[in-house]
């Protein structure tokens, strides 16, 4: 109940700062965890991206600040955080089909995004398949690239730079590294807020990382490990059943460590996996 009620309070920081700066650090930090995991768990318990959702709350105070009459759009721009009109006609016709300046027109039809509150329901219609096991550390090879912090970007960023790496013959390069646990191609996302936020896709290896290779250090950590196997979109399913079905009543809360993919069969439609998640017990205060 305490991990639900921490997610409440972050909302409750968005509503009180939608026309000031909305810090994700401070919401990670309400919510106990980090950047990353917040907006990662906001985004499959919300159904929406944290970015998209802050715009939307945004532009609908706008649209009723707009119908009260009183305050001029370039006013209300700047209320909203954006610094020209064109890009806050630009978000507000993203969210309501039209132009600032018609919302005033008598008879318009709008759109509403009420604030969301989050609640314990009980699903578990289908078994989930998982281990606790705790690792020290070990080094992956691999190759990376920068992720944003807001997260529809990289929802984008991942899917092409596994597509590349599927083309360019990246994929049997690392396997031939591979030499130690963990046996497979690894999709490791490295977000801790005290470094640049990378994806990696690579290898477990104790060898010296060839050119053009990058090496990373996975911490120490203890994991909750699911597995699974289907398309790969099965995958993105099964992250969203972690996060919303077993992590609330599981007595367990988010790591500091990265989300590791494990593939351990290169079959695209039928793939065999697991999902590495770095837990830390509760700890009631």
């Amino acid at each position: 109940m305490e991990w639900i009620e921490r997610l409440n309070s972050a909302i409750n920081y968005m509503e009180e700062h939608l026309t000031k700066d909305i810090d994700y650090d401070e919401l990670a930090r309400i919510a106990c965890c980090s950047t990353y995991h917040f907006q990662r768990m906001f985004s499959y318990m919300a159904g929406v991206p944290l970015s998209e959702y802050i715009r939307r709350r945004r532009m609908s105070l706008a649209a009723a600040d707009l119908q009260g009459g009183e305050e001029k759009i370039i006013d209300i721009a700047l209320k909203y955080g954006y610094d020209s009109p064109t890009a806050f006609n630009r978000a507000f016709q993203s969210i309501h089909g039209i132009a600032p300046s018609q919302s005033k027109t008598e008879g318009i039809s709008l759109k509403s995004y009420p604030p969301i509150s989050f609640k314990i329901t009980i699903k578990g219609e289908a078994e989930m398949n998982y281990r606790i096991e705790k690792k020290d550390a070990f080094k992956i090879i691999g190759i990376s690239k920068p992720l944003h912090q807001d997260m529809e970007e990289n929802f984008a960023i991942v899917p092409q730079m596994w597509q590349e790496a599927a083309a360019n013959g990246m994929i049997p390069k690392l396997a031939s590294l591979m030499n130690t646990q963990l046996m497979g191609i690894l999709g490791v996302s490295a977000c801790n807020d005290l470094m640049q936020w990378k994806y990696y896709i690579a290898a477990a290896s104790t060898l010296p990382a060839p050119e053009g290779f990058e090496e990373y250090a996975v911490p120490s950590a203890t994991w909750a490990i699911f597995s699974g196997e289907g398309p790969a979109l099965s995958i993105q399913e099964l992250e969203k059943r972690i996060v919303t079905e077993w992590l609330p009543s599981s007595g367990y809360e988010y790591g500091n460590a990265p989300d590791i993919e494990v593939y351990l069969s290169s079959d695209p439609e039928n793939t065999k996996y697991e999902i590495w998640i770095p837990v830390t017990k509760k700890v009631n205060l």
